[in-house]
């Protein structure tokens, strides 16, 4: 952890640098914008991840163009309902909309990760998340799966 600022560093203009890419999957160009970049340094509006977590999701950031690029097939999708921020007239408003998530899970040499995209209310889809598909347990020093909720993972 001590290169975190730098990993970080490094990862944030790594994003910054992607342009859109084209999903077999969708048959649709994929967005990387300002909501995954934030989406990997929060858990949610305000909550800042722990380094730990924000540390192997920019180390591991160069691998999300390729895995969208190379997706035939996702492994799971979501459809929800859920309150997003939307800014209109010079003010921010929480209004509620359908979200789909859907997710991709790669093996490239010996990374495995899992890709989020997002969808609100059949408009663009947009990189949402990286997940490394394994932690360790602090505790016990065992592996555990990310699994939870796609809006906060």
């Amino acid at each position: 952890m001590e290169d975190f600022e730098e990993i970080k560093n490094k990862g944030e203009g790594m994003y910054k640098s992607f342009i859109d890419v084209y999903c077999p999957y969708f048959k649709e160009k994929i967005s990387f914008g300002a909501q995954g970049l934030e989406h990997l340094k929060f858990k949610r509006h305000e909550k800042t991840r722990l380094e730990q977590d924000q540390y192997m999701r920019f180390k591991l950031i160069h691998l999300a163009p390729e895995i969208l690029e190379l997706s035939h097939t996702i492994q799971g999708k979501l459809e929800t309902k859920k309150f997003e921020r939307v800014r209109s007239h010079n003010r921010t408003d929480t209004v509620l909309k359908i979200v789909t998530y859907y997710e991709f899970i790669a093996l490239i040499k010996r990374d495995r990760v899992k890709i989020i995209v997002k969808q609100i209310d059949n408009g663009e889809k947009f990189f949402w998340s990286l997940i490394p598909f394994w932690g360790m347990n602090e505790d016990t020093k065992s592996r555990i799966f990310h699994d939870g909720l796609p809006e906060e993972d």
